[in-house]
């Protein structure tokens, strides 16, 4: 039993159809378009703020009795 391809999307960038050597982009002009999107930090993952992350106290949970 084999799986059905995955349904081809439109370029995320311009809307054309996907070419197959720049999936999911239609081409190296939009792939570009879209890594300078995230270099320029126009593309955000936010994260929960709660006061855990990145928390550098020095205590090893590990070592408690």
């Amino acid at each position: 039993m084999s799986k059905a391809p995955p349904p081809h999307r439109p370029c995320p960038i311009c809307g054309r159809a996907a070419a197959e050597p720049f999936r999911p982009f239609c081409s190296r002009r939009c792939a570009d378009i879209d890594l300078g999107r995230w270099l320029g930090e126009a593309y955000r993952i936010l994260a929960a703020d709660d006061g855990t992350a990145g928390d550098s106290s020095g205590e090893d949970d590990d070592d408690q009795p």
